[in-house]
């Protein structure tokens, strides 16, 4: 069995490509058992296992199976389930395999491949992929094993090094870029575009700010009133931003929608409606909520995900040392993972011996019964019953020693004497 990891990210793909790739929530546990199925379909019905990370800095299929080439078959899934171009698609993947692939894991769970760096907010999207690869039937005994390592390891980086000290988060950095535009964010009005974790997180570090007004937009108009309440806002359908969208100075957005959810006409008409004040807008969403276009216009300042990412870049330098210690923890645990995964491969063949031993021990107890039940005597039974073990037990390594040539005998020759040097 071969674990993989194969995806790409904030670093090796654009979010023009990362959305294309990206699987909506309610996609996730259908595209499990599709990757399940491609790998099976190749490996003619093994027992191959799956999961699949979806967020808006990556795409990541996880995966273990006995395939021939693995990786080159998760990548080849990635592509044919979104109908990419995989030649197109290729130079921006990673393909991880075995060790590679245990160490990626367990440094995006804690946070060393995350745009921004020492965020914990990835750890809870792990466990909302595997709970649904779960769900799902992906886990086996490899990817169940893998993840929770992966959770311990995430828990140790985190309380044992200063990962998280010194960090930017998106949010901060979106409040960050606003004051570029205005000055007093207490003079704006502030719309969120969805009620998600990473809006939570942007309108708590908006709030602290004391802004004019705050106002979440949502599908669900009665999720939106819940997170308004907290911040003494209030809540409209996403079927009004056409006619209220001029009313905000700043627009922070990040919805799972899988089309835009603001075009540039509706942008334009907003501007013109301002008299050309200016609009601060971040679009946190992947696939994106606000069409690229928007950026073109003179008073509408439109930040990406990738763009804040510049942002939270800054204090890199203060966490090296923290960086450095967790490299090292990851490091040895990725050891202990293996040297499991090692343990993995030889348990049929262990299982195979007892079944083996035992069907010997088995057919000398039934020789040495039936020689008791004819009366013969208990010395000369036990000493017909160890002989006859001994025998069978030695058959098979002796014979492989005899058919064994060249090098192969020379190694027998030197390991089946450790094999039977018994305790004494």
């Amino acid at each position: 069995m071969q674990l993989l990891a194969v995806g790409l990210n904030h670093n090796t793909a654009p979010v023009s490509l990362r959305e294309q790739l990206a699987f909506a929530p309610e996609q996730l546990g259908q595209a499990v058992v599709a990757a399940r199925s491609w790998f099976e379909r190749i490996d003619h019905g093994g027992a191959d296992e799956a999961a699949i990370l979806s967020t808006c800095n990556r795409t990541e299929l996880y995966a273990a199976s006995t395939v021939p080439d693995p990786l080159d078959a998760g990548a080849h899934f990635l592509a044919d389930f979104h109908q990419l171009n995989y030649s197109e698609l290729r130079p921006h993947l990673y393909m991880l395999p075995q060790h590679d692939a245990v160490r990626h894991t367990f440094r995006v769970a804690s946070g060393l491949d995350s745009m921004v760096l020492g965020e914990t907010q990835i750890l809870g999207q792990i466990k909302d992929a595997i709970r649904t690869a779960d769900e799902a039937g992906g886990l086996g005994t490899y990817l169940h094993q893998l993840f929770q390592r992966s959770f311990s390891v995430a828990k140790e980086v985190r309380s044992t090094t200063e990962i998280g000290a010194h960090s930017v988060s998106m949010a901060a950095a979106a409040v960050r870029l606003s004051q570029r535009i205005f000055d007093k964010i207490a003079e704006q009005h502030v719309l969120f575009i969805g009620a998600g974790e990473m809006i939570e997180l942007c309108a708590t570090h908006f709030a602290a700010q004391n802004p004019k007004s705050i106002t979440i937009a949502n599908r669900t108009l009665e999720r939106g009133e819940l997170l308004a309440h907290r911040f003494g806002g209030r809540a409209i359908r996403l079927a009004e931003l056409q006619d209220k969208l001029h009313q905000y100075d700043i627009v922070i957005s990040c919805t799972a929608s899988s089309l835009p959810l603001i075009g540039l006409g509706m942008v334009e008409r907003a501007i013109k409606a301002r008299r050309h004040k200016p609009m601060f807008m971040v679009d946190l969403a992947v696939p994106r909520d606000i069409e690229p276009e928007v950026a073109r216009l003179n008073d509408a300042f439109l930040y990406t995900v990738d763009d804040l990412g510049k942002v939270v870049q800054t204090g890199l330098e203060n966490r090296q040392a923290a960086v450095a210690q967790a490299e090292a923890i990851i490091e040895t645990r990725v050891k202990s993972f293996m040297h499991w995964v090692d343990d993995r491969a030889v348990v049929p063949v262990i299982q195979s011996l007892h079944e083996n031993g035992e069907a010997l021990r088995l057919m000398e107890l039934d020789r040495a019964r039936k020689m008791l039940a004819k009366g013969e005597d208990i010395d000369t039974v036990l000493e017909a019953l160890s002989k006859g073990l001994t025998a069978k037990f030695m058959h098979g390594p002796q014979h492989a020693l005899r058919q064994a040539h060249g090098e192969e005998r020379a190694q027998l020759a030197e390991i089946l004497p450790q094999m039977f040097r018994g305790r004494r």
